[in-house]
């Protein structure tokens, strides 16, 4: 009779184990995986959006007939990432930070445009800035003659202030028109662009201003910044003039392709 007692207990003990061990097993089955840390950054960052890009080639699978979209572009005319893959975009008026305060009429995508031979002198350009350890971040490119009209119909009405502590401080509203906005932008030509530098960790160059300040600091030649800042502004405009732009005393980040094509005709056609 113990003899019996004794087996049925060992028994009951070994049941109990693997009970215990499967209800262990079940539980661990059950716990979430460990969260992905996903890191943010402000949303005016430079590098928020993309990251910063670089010369080497990446592989890609073959795009398929569904996922390229017919052109949409006039004849004459090219996406910049298409003819410069590690450029930098960053179309400010394509989003709510530029002097505006929201996004501007015909910018339904955030690309950038430029006629064929803007956008060949342009990757000169971006091919020199990398080999001294720089890339080029582009605020804008072509522009439809819609957003123009957008910029003046804003600047006639004074009531609009929300962005002047940021872009003209300094400044009545009333003074923009025909000093820094006007109703025709060389943009509308397809051959003007605006932009800037980055180093090759995404940090931008100290320019001694920002992208659409309205104000003198934004003068090529001023005596407000430092040697520094003269220095950058320096390098950009060199290189840009070397490779067949020419620049504007007025902002320090703008440049126009010196031979281009459509002089006389500003299009209207929408940034998509």
């Amino acid at each position: 009779m113990n003899k019996k007692l004794g087996i049925f207990l060992i028994v009951l003990f070994l049941l109990l184990c693997i009970i215990l061990i499967v209800k262990l097993e079940e539980g661990r089955e059950q716990q979430p995986a460990p969260t992905q840390l996903i890191h943010t950054s402000s949303p005016y960052s430079t590098s928020t959006e993309t990251p910063i890009p670089t010369m080497e080639p990446t592989s890609s699978p073959t795009p398929t007939q569904e996922a390229t979209p017919e052109p949409r572009l006039p004849e004459g005319f090219v996406y910049v990432k298409d003819v410069i893959p590690y450029v930098h975009l960053d179309i400010r008026y394509y989003t709510e930070n530029n002097f505006i305060g929201s996004r501007i009429d015909g910018y339904k995508a955030p690309v950038a445009i430029l006629t064929v031979e803007a956008a060949e002198a342009l990757k000169k350009a971006c091919e020199i800035f990398y080999e001294k350890g720089y890339i080029v971040t582009i605020y804008d490119a072509y522009r439809p003659q819609k957003a123009v009209e957008h910029f003046v119909r804003w600047a006639e009405d004074e009531s609009d202030t929300r962005m002047k502590h940021i872009y003209y401080p300094n400044l009545n509203k009333s003074y923009l028109i025909g000093n820094f906005i006007s109703p025709k932008s060389g943009h509308s030509r397809g051959s003007t662009v605006d932009l800037s530098l980055l180093d090759l960790e995404g940090n931008e160059v100290d320019m001694g201003g920002y992208f659409d300040l309205f104000d003198s600091l934004s003068y090529y030649e001023n005596s407000k910044i430092t040697d520094a800042q003269r220095e950058n502004r320096k390098l950009l405009r060199e290189v840009m003039v070397e490779c067949g732009f020419v620049p504007s005393n007025g902002e320090w980040w703008h440049f126009r392709l010196d031979n281009e094509p459509y002089t006389d005709t500003y299009f209207d056609f929408d940034v998509e």
